[in-house]
């Protein structure tokens, strides 16, 4: 079946929409976009200067960990070049400074590039006890990778699909998205989307799991019938591209424990087959299952028990 994707689906009825939480200010807003907005919200504030290296890696790090806060905190951009004046009433000494106000008021602060742990401290801070905090985008996408897991693409692909709405380059919830194509056989266009992808998402770790699942799909496509397979094993348990090709069939037929088991059985039968073979077969399996996988956790201990056996 065709994968059709469906902006209300998801337990939750969807993520947060709304109004965008980030917007520019100038001295004669600032008032209105920060001190009495945040008396409704928090409001962070980041004094950056256009075009500056240190500035722009940090604005984009804090709208990223804006927008996963799904609305409960917004954040508000100042060019000190264009507003020195609020620059100077305010003491900005350096570029990049972040104020967070709260209850018209600034409440925290700090100078220069922070690592993604701590910006994201600094919005939980910020965000404690608020009333608007809500689930997180890596909540929903939790949410969604469970989903799949049970086996409905549809509805998973539905909230991956608008958590990159609100972040289109959300690397885990694309390669989600990918994995709802390929768990209903459109391959074809889960390699077209991986194609289109920025040269930085297409690292991201999920992201080449997906790669490899398809490599590894398009292989068991050609590998022939397990039923085949099986009866010549039982002519010639040492046929062992017999039983590297049934592995790939189990795994095409999404039997990927049977899948494991045949080719730790081919690397029990004769490691070095074929220039080791099953081990790199197994190793590919395993990132494409990922590394939270059961099956990732227990092949490799298996595959260790027979390495130093």
């Amino acid at each position: 079946m065709d994968l059709i994707f469906n902006s209300g689906a998801g337990t939750h009825g969807g993520t947060a929409g709304g109004a965008d939480p980030i917007k520019e200010t100038t001295t004669a807003t600032f008032v209105a976009d920060v001190i009495e907005a945040s008396r409704k919200l928090p409001v962070i504030v980041d004094f950056t200067m256009i075009g500056h290296g240190a500035c722009k890696q940090l604005s984009a790090t804090l709208e990223k960990a804006v927008r996963e806060t799904r609305g409960a905190v917004r954040l508000v951009r100042v060019d000190v070049d264009k507003n020195q004046d609020l620059a100077m009433q305010l003491r900005i000494q350096t570029v990049p400074t972040i104020y967070a106000f709260k209850d018209g008021r600034p409440v925290d602060a700090f100078s220069g590039a922070q690592p993604d742990s701590q910006i994201k401290a600094f919005i939980q801070r910020l965000t404690a006890g608020s009333a608007a905090a809500g689930p997180s985008l890596d909540d929903y996408i939790a949410e969604a990778k469970t989903i799949l897991a049970e086996g409905d693409a549809q509805t998973a692909a539905g909230i991956f699909q608008q958590v990159l709405q609100e972040d289109p380059e959300n690397a885990a919830a694309m390669a989600g998205l990918l994995r709802c194509l390929l768990a209903v056989g459109q391959a074809d266009q889960a390699e077209a989307m991986l194609a289109r992808l920025s040269p930085e998402a297409a690292r991201h770790p999920d992201v080449a799991a997906v790669r490899t699942a398809l490599d590894l799909a398009r292989h068991a496509s050609g590998v022939g019938e397990a039923a085949e397979l099986r009866r010549r094993l039982a002519g010639n348990a040492d046929d062992h591209q017999a039983r590297f090709d049934l592995a790939m069939a189990y795994y095409a037929a999404n039997e990927p424990e049977a899948a494991v088991d045949e080719l730790l059985e081919l690397f029990r039968r004769d490691r070095a087959w074929n220039d080791d073979a099953a081990r790199k077969q197994l190793v590919k399996l395993f990132e494409a299952f990922g590394p939270t996988h059961p099956l990732t956790a227990s092949g490799r201990r298996r595959l260790s028990t027979l390495l130093f056996s």
